[in-house]
């Protein structure tokens, strides 16, 4: 039986403009977390943590009353570019990025808090900003984790379910991810349903195995060094 790989590329281009947004934000997010003291700090770490401990379909709920076409988000968006947000590759990208956030605040989070001070006192002694501060300094020095936390929210990224399944629904050719696709086999009473779940499920571990292989030896490369 042929096998429809649309899911596992659609899967992967996901994760990637995720894991890339989830990067930028991240990073940022994990700075300001690290280094500033303000009012609502607390309430802002437990938002950003708030997406690892909602059951899957909770936050995909959310997300359909955010940006579903009955919110005024999702009605903006409609009207600048004529097409919804919900139940497209983009509401896909919003679920999954979602999910990807917070494992890289929390892991750049730590990383920036563990950058040794004297490196940044010694920069701004010598004049340095804080926006060159944080690219020429205290980046370089947590790259290693930052790096291995890229490489686990992109595996988180490219394997959300529930989420993904609540905002962008189960549409063959359009929003069917990998792990929607491997559920849709399973269940199916078409001939060879089977085979396709099984290879499905044989491929994406492999690509997953592979990911935190590498977030591994990032992390063990990190340790070696220090």
């Amino acid at each position: 039986m042929a096998i429809d790989w649309f899911p596992l590329w659609l899967s992967l281009e996901v994760a990637a403009i995720a894991t890339a947004i989830s990067l930028i934000l991240g990073i940022w997010l994990a700075w300001l977390l690290a280094n500033k003291h303000f009012r609502g700090k607390d309430l802002l770490d437990a938002l950003t943590t708030l997406p690892l401990a909602l059951p899957p379909t909770v936050l995909g709920y959310y997300l359909l009353v955010v940006i579903g076409r009955a919110s005024w988000i999702g009605q903006a968006w409609e009207k600048l570019t004529g097409s919804s947000l919900a139940f497209t590759w983009r509401g896909v990208v919003i679920a999954s990025t979602l999910h990807a956030i917070p494992l890289l605040v929390k892991s750049s989070r730590a990383a920036l808090e563990n950058v040794d001070r004297a490196y940044e006192k010694a920069a701004r002694s010598l004049g340095a900003s804080e926006w060159r501060l944080f690219w020429r300094v205290s980046i370089p020095l947590a790259r290693r984790p930052i790096a291995a936390a890229t490489a686990l929210a992109f595996a988180r990224s490219m394997g959300d379910f529930g989420a993904t399944l609540m905002i962008g629904a189960d549409i063959p050719g359009r929003t069917q991810t990998v792990a929607i696709a491997i559920y849709d086999a399973y269940y199916s009473d078409r001939p060879g349903h089977t085979f396709v779940a099984r290879t499905l499920v044989i491929v994406i571990s492999i690509v997953t195995a592979a990911i935190v292989y590498l977030a591994n030896r990032l992390e063990q490369r990190r340790h070696s060094v220090t």
